[in-house]
């Protein structure tokens, strides 16, 4: 009986593996796809099978499985692939996707890579995954972030200086608090739930009377998590 149930998995792999070498790109969208479901020690040799795929959708799908199946030769693939894809789009997914490995040697290749690429949506995921990593290095770069023309950047620099509880860097973010892009305004009101300050509960009362729905929603669940957050600390303190 346990010789039945031991090797239920082996018809599957071999499935996904013979669809990631078929001439059809669906087949292959469809293996790295199926790749959801198996343990990272099985997926990670899969999904090398089509990192330099002749379709663009395939590679890019591929490169952000490693992300979401960590083993030890992910964190140096994707960093590879990062800093030296010639596709924006492949590198930006291979930002994207060290953010989900959470590993922590990838907060200097990502704040490198935020320096030196030209392409915005290469330096949004950059942004962003420093934020997901949580590191209090990357503030320097987020802070930069700030001064880009990009709208989009100042809303993963705003959401990622939130991530990491930057508190200093309040003053920095507080001017967007009349940014005309409600996005920015949003993401602003979700940042400040986690500065634990007097400022941050004056510009969360402000931000509650914004005109757009969605800002005004975020700054009353910030304001109330902020709120109780400081009353615990004061508490404890006490």
């Amino acid at each position: 009986m346990s010789d039945v149930t031991a090797q239920p998995n082996l018809p599957n792999l071999e499935e996904i593996a013979t669809q990631l070498e078929s001439e059809n790109s669906r087949d292959r969208l469809l293996g790295v796809v199926a790749l959801r479901d198996i343990e990272p020690e099985q997926a990670v040799p899969l999904i090398k099978k089509v990192l330099d795929d002749d379709n663009l959708q395939v590679k890019s799908m591929a490169v952000f499985a490693l992300g979401l199946k960590p083993t030890a030769e992910c964190y140096p693939l994707l960093t590879q692939i990062m800093e030296t894809d010639p596709d924006y789009s492949v590198r930006a997914g291979a930002a994207g996707a060290l953010g989900y490995l959470q590993d922590s040697r990838a907060v200097e290749p990502l704040m490198r890579t935020f320096y030196e690429d030209t392409d915005w949506l290469v330096r949004f995921s950059a942004a962003v995954s420093l934020g997901n990593l949580k590191d209090p290095k990357a503030r320097n770069v987020l802070l930069q972030a700030l001064e880009s023309d990009e709208v989009v950047l100042h809303q993963a620099a705003i959401a990622a200086l939130g991530e990491i509880r930057d508190v200093e860097s309040l003053e920095a973010i507080l001017r967007f608090a009349q940014s005309s892009d409600w996005l920015v305004r949003q993401r602003l009101a979700e940042a400040l739930g986690n500065m634990p300050s007097t400022k941050a509960i004056s510009a969360l009362k402000y931000l509650e009377k914004d005109s757009h729905p969605n800002v005004a929603a975020a700054a009353h669940i910030s304001l109330q998590h902020l709120t109780k957050e400081m009353e615990e600390q004061t508490s404890g303190e006490a």
